[in-house]
């Protein structure tokens, strides 16, 4: 008899057992997330389950245990479903072979590749950067940083040059993994020529590895740049895992701030993979052997938690897809569902929407019988677009997981459970298990009850959480713990409904959700004010009918000797240089001056109405220096719009 290891960690089946649960985690957490843990494997079990203090701030979670996540995600699951598919690789051109690998042959490339890191030199606690398409190489290489002990450090492989030296450095880390290249789309992009410049400013990497996926022509520099292959040939397939401690470090994932500056948050070992898989398993209420498919890259948490580390961690088999939603053809993600029976489809509502353009003919012909659940991640969805997802590629049958989470959280915090939470379009419903919110006014009091908005907090640890922002614990105190002492600021609005729903409003801070992707404004600037005809900017967020919210950049230049479309395709081109594409404004407004207050602070909350349209009622603008400048910016917004 095969063992379900799906069994192992507790599901709920139920909203009764839903709100059993619930109030289990509230009333005794330290017991709840103990037995949870026990569905693990452990060196060496926790002395204690939860130390903390949100003041400092300093959380651990099963201290004194002893671990090895990708012993875990891989090894555990060997002896009953060894010959199972654990990674489904769907290539970009869907006339190219995909491939299938099972936990046993991914163990071995795992273990392969750990004798690897080690043959490079890379110890426990070394910082690995990864650089890659999505490939189950990227996913071998995450696990085998785990399995020594090593800190991987993975940078979307949409970023420049300049964007990963910076990830680099301020991880200082030692190895660079990545490939020769990749195409998404019909889209080109020479991976191991952007790593070699960003090689040049990070003097930091010793060596890096190269994955050859499109038999790119390759610079090689002999003594620093190796082969994967040729590595991996030579590589014993047996390795054993290292003993971690709980709150040994496990990966760090760089997201934009209100300062130019990106965090390097922080998660730690066994926290993570406790509510990773926790979340996994019952959010989208997973069954054994059913497909499931995340279509984020891994270079984002999503990609982490529900890629990786939560499906392996159930035993689960994940698809990766290296594609567009549009590539060849608008159906791509409807003949990827009907083509490996996809059972849980999880996506982004910038998908859906630019989907939606394209009406139902898309669906014609395509076979959508074997889904079950549809989710959705990366922004609140909008009433259209959940409907649209809901009716067409649901079926009117499929519950939609409308999940809201951040890469601070590790995981999933606010979602329906599917087919066991009462849905409501647009409303991410209800707090999972352990996940103690609270609604706060400006001063920081809670707003109880039912019919309220505010700003949302969480008032208690959960196992998933970053520990700190690495290199820099002043600075995660001061962007989570400063704001509302003693509470966790997500940076969110929200509303709470008179059922006691949540509805995220979206971000009150200086962060810009552009396609799912978080941007800080100040990063943003700081590109533009490198370009040199300009002279300052202030960037804010507007509505966007597909991406969500889209880029205004307002900017002071000197014009003399350039035209407005010259000004506007260089901006344009420096800022995706610097950062990468998906930061290029969308729109960029030459203004004569900045609406500043007299101590020189730029008045965003008046460019963010006049960006959105809403002129109607701009507040109190006689603080600033020039309040006239406003009706010349209002002005020249309504011409460009």
């Amino acid at each position: 008899m095969t063992l379900d290891l799906t069994t192992m960690l507790p599901q709920l089946k139920s909203f009764d057992e839903y709100q059993a649960a619930y109030q289990e985690s509230v009333s005794n957490p330290e017991a709840f997330w103990a037995g949870i843990a026990d569905s693990f494997k452990w060196h060496k079990p926790w002395d204690k389950v939860l130390s903390w203090d949100f003041n400092t701030p300093e959380v651990s979670w099963f201290s004194g245990a002893r671990l090895n996540i990708s012993e875990n995600c891989i090894d555990r699951h060997l002896e009953d479903r060894g010959d199972q598919i654990a990674i489904i690789w769907e290539p970009n051109n869907p006339q190219d072979k995909y491939r299938n690998l099972t936990y046993r042959e991914l163990s071995k490339l795992v273990n392969q590749f750990s004798n690897v890191l080690e043959q490079q030199g890379v110890k426990k606690g070394d910082r690995v950067c990864i650089y890659m398409p999505m490939i189950p190489e990227a996913a071998v290489a995450m696990l085998a940083c785990a399995r020594i002990g090593a800190i991987h450090s993975v940078v979307f492989a949409g970023f420049s040059s300049q964007s990963l030296a910076d990830r680099i450095n301020d991880a200082d880390c030692s190895l660079l993994i990545t490939a020769d290249g990749m195409i998404r789309g019909e889209k080109k992009i020479d991976l191991k020529q952007i790593a070699d410049e960003a090689m040049e400013k990070s003097p930091g990497i010793r060596s890096c590895i190269v994955y050859n996926h499109k038999g790119f022509a390759m610079n090689m520099q002999p003594g620093r740049d190796f082969d994967w292959n040729t590595l991996m040939e030579g590589a014993s397939a047996v390795h054993q895992p290292a003993s971690m401690e709980s709150e040994d470090p496990l990966f760090i994932l760089y997201t934009s701030g209100s300062t130019g500056k990106p965090k390097g948050v922080l998660h730690t070992t066994a926290g993570y993979m406790v509510y990773s898989a926790y979340t996994f398993k019952n959010v989208f209420q997973y069954q054994d052997k059913e497909v499931f498919c995340c279509t984020a890259d891994i270079g984002w948490v999503t990609g982490h938690s529900y890629i990786v580390y939560g499906p392996l961690l159930n035993g689960a088999t994940t698809l990766m897809f290296e594609g567009i939603p549009s590539y060849p053809d608008p159906g791509r993600f409807w003949s990827l569902i009907e083509k490996h029976k996809v059972a849980i489809f999880y996506t982004a509502p910038t998908a859906i929407r630019s989907l939606e353009v394209f009406g139902t003919e898309p669906f014609e012909g395509k076979d959508l019988s074997s889904l079950k659940v549809l989710g959705s991640v990366g922004e609140p969805i909008n009433e259209e677009a959940w409907h649209w997802y809901h009716e067409n590629a649901g079926r009117g049958e499929c519950p939609i997981v409308d999940t809201w989470w951040q890469t601070e959280t590790g995981g999933i915090m606010i979602s329906p459970l599917a087919g066991i939470t009462k849905l409501k379009p647009a409303f991410a419903t209800l707090p999972l298990p352990g996940v103690q919110l609270a609604i706060v006014d400006e001063k920081g009091t809670e707003i109880e009850g039912n019919g309220v908005e505010g700003n949302l907090c969480i008032k208690f640890p959960w196992p998933g959480m970053a520990r700190t922002v690495y290199g820099d614990h002043e600075r995660f105190k001061l962007n989570y713990f400063s704001t509302y002492p003693g509470k966790y600021f997500t940076g969110d609005g929200c509303k709470r409904d008179e059922d006691g729903y949540i509805r995220i409003t979206g971000r009150v801070d200086d962060v810009i959700n552009v396609s799912g992707h978080r941007i800080g404004t100040g990063e943003v600037e700081d590109a533009i004010n490198e370009h040199g005809y300009v002279i300052e900017s202030a960037v804010v967020g507007y509505p966007h009918d597909i991406k969500g919210q889209g880029i205004w950049a307002f900017v002071i230049c000197d014009r003399e000797h350039h035209s407005y479309e010259e000004l506007c395709a260089e901006v344009k081109s420096h800022v995706t240089g610097i950062i990468g594409p998906f930061a290029r404004p969308d729109r960029i407004q030459v203004v004569k001056a900045l609406p500043k207050t007299r101590s020189g602070k730029i008045m965003r909350r008046i460019l963010r109405k006049i960006a959105e349209g809403d002129t109607s009622n701009l507040g109190d603008t006689s603080t600033l220096i020039d309040p006239t400048v406003v009706d010349a910016i209002k002005q020249g917004a309504e011409e460009i719009r």
